[in-house]
């Protein structure tokens, strides 16, 4: 049994290029980690890792037991998680990022629900829009909006976010409604995250760069703006809910909004994933499947 010491310290290794990263995934010392290794490739009498001061990379044998033992490790930890599953008694702390009126609002209250079902959880939830370092942060997984980056991370897509423009009736009837999203030239805009809005006309993308009296990247201030009649806001329709409800606030350009961008949950590697992160991904999918804005 001893020849299997060291092989989930150097599948870490291999995949997170570096001890100090594999050490802050496995929940262990960068030395215990560099120890095992060596004594690993003590055993096998070839070395498997080439280390320089800034990059850990494969050596041809290497990479070839890397690709043998990365099996070994998926079934070892499949066989672990079957046997929590029976038990699912959660424990210690989930860290989730998010930013965004979605996450707040609706992503938050889910991930309380599931606080519920496991007491001996805890849940540490940080709005913040900033790209975040998993490892570094000790991020179990992110939520996100819009386009990703090419980044490497794991996207699963939570929910498609339909796009709705919106006015005060204040600021229509002083200003009038548009008809047509190229009218927008003569309106004042809201504006969150993007100068240029796209829209739909008959499956034709239209895109018009907008202007106005007000700038955030805060959704629920865009909507506040919207509300004291200083333009008309274009955002995923959640946004909007609760003020179009109310008749605070009114559709415009109904005809002509786009199918909008989707939310996403992001982490890093899935084999690292802790049992409570992979749950609560699950937990918030389930939730989100059938749900429409």
């Amino acid at each position: 049994m001893d020849s299997f010491e060291g092989i989930i310290e150097f599948v870490a290794v291999a995949e997170s290029q570096g001890f100090s990263a594999a050490a802050k995934q496995l929940g262990v010392s960068t030395s215990h980690v560099s120890r095992q290794v060596s004594r690993l490739e003590e055993r096998l009498g070839s070395a498997l890792l080439a280390r320089t001061t800034r990059l850990v990379s494969l050596t041809e044998s290497g990479q070839l037991y890397y690709q043998q033992c990365k099996e070994l490790v998926n079934g070892l930890q499949q066989a672990n998680e079957q046997v929590s599953l029976e038990q699912l008694q959660l424990s210690g702390t989930l860290r989730v990022s998010a930013a965004g009126a979605f996450a707040e609002q609706f992503v938050a209250p889910v991930l309380m629900a599931f606080a519920k079902l496991h007491p001996e959880l805890t849940i540490d939830m940080d709005f913040n829009s900033r790209m975040v370092n998993f490892v570094e942060d000790g991020i179990d997984f992110s939520i996100r909006y819009g386009q990703l980056q090419d980044s490497g991370l794991v996207a699963r897509k939570l929910l498609d976010r339909p796009m709705m423009a919106a006015a005060s009736p204040r600021y229509l009837n002083e200003h009038g409604s548009p008809t047509h999203p190229k009218e927008l030239k003569q309106h004042s805009c809201l504006i969150s995250n993007n100068e240029h809005w796209r829209f739909n006309d008959a499956g034709k993308e239209l895109s018009y760069k907008v202007h106005g009296r007000w700038r955030s990247n805060n959704a629920h201030a865009v909507v506040t703006a919207c509300e004291q009649s200083l333009g008309i806001a274009y955002m995923p329709k959640s946004s909007f809910l609760k003020s179009i409800e109310q008749g605070i606030l009114t559709p415009v350009l109904q005809n002509y909004w786009s199918s909008g961008a989707s939310s996403w949950i992001v982490y890093k590697n899935r084999r690292f994933l802790p049992l409570r992160a992979r749950l609560a991904i699950d937990y918030l999918l389930e939730h989100f499947k059938d749900w429409h804005e």
